[in-house]
């Protein structure tokens, strides 16, 4: 999307067409039909919806881009719907699916700091950044991202899976967890993976990040080694853990997950 998205926070000087971005919590306005499509107008009341807000997102291949806030008790016209925005992977385009994950973070930035968190007083968006502003004790917030660590473990031809009481039923992942405060990413990695199997690491790569908004998150990916220990769970966060041979694998998350990237790119190897 790099190439072909610009982000931006001016609206355009005049009213045009473009794709808009209308959520409801992580719920996405859509048509309600196939293939999935956005609406595309100049302004939402154009198709009898009037916003709560509105931010201005960018230019996706040259057209507007638009977030909108949606009131959860205003009837919605007929062929419109909200559908969870992880359902419509696949079935929306990539690129636009890419500007949804960044457009519900900015929706949300945006509905829980219309007031200062320090002194309670409205605040005021900043005119040339993504920002907000208290005026009367000056602090400024910006859109909320949370770092998160994901780390596929090997050991010759098998990887580290464990599940989780909120997964799908069968389901395993590679692990992952938030980044604390005064950690490195490589400390973060370390600490969560003695915590919830307690095997020893080493050889700790980057692999890649995904911005996973549910609701704010930055996962970055790295791979490591097996470097010895036993697996002992930590039954509050993980109710099993194994290794797998890389061709014999169980349910595994969705494709769009940077987590089955590292485990298809693992399974892939030679």
């Amino acid at each position: 999307m790099s190439s072909e998205f610009t982000s931006s926070i001016l609206f355009p000087e005049e009213p045009r067409s473009g794709w808009w971005f209308g959520f409801v919590g992580a719920r996405l306005l859509v048509y309600d039909e196939q293939p999935v499509r956005l609406p595309k107008v100049s302004s939402l009341k154009a198709i009898g919806i009037q916003p709560i807000r509105t931010q201005f997102i960018g230019y996706l291949q040259g057209h507007p881009c638009y977030s909108a806030e949606l009131s959860l008790e205003a009837p919605l016209p007929d062929g419109l719907a909200l559908i969870r925005l992880r359902e419509l992977y696949g079935s929306l385009d990539e690129q636009l699916f890419a500007v949804a994950e960044r457009a519900v973070q900015i929706v949300e930035w945006d509905r829980t700091h219309q007031f200062c968190g320090c002194c309670g007083t409205p605040t005021i968006q900043l005119p040339n950044e993504r920002a907000k502003r208290c005026p009367k004790c000056a602090l400024v917030n910006y859109p909320r991202l949370s770092p998160a660590i994901i780390v596929l473990i090997a050991r010759d031809q098998e990887i580290l899976l464990a599940r989780a009481p909120r997964f799908p039923e069968g389901m395993y992942s590679i692990l992952a967890g938030f980044v604390e405060p005064g950690e490195s990413l490589e400390e973060a990695i370390e600490r969560e993976v003695q915590e919830e199997v307690g095997v020893e690491i080493q050889e700790i790569h980057y692999f890649s990040s995904q911005p996973w908004p549910y609701p704010n998150s930055l996962m970055v990916g790295f791979t490591a080694t097996y470097a010895g220990g036993e697996i002992v769970i930590d039954h509050e966060e993980i109710v099993d853990a194994g290794w797998f041979h890389k061709h014999h694998l169980p349910r595994l998350p969705s494709r769009h997950s940077i987590a089955r990237k590292m485990i298809d790119w693992f399974v892939e190897q030679a």
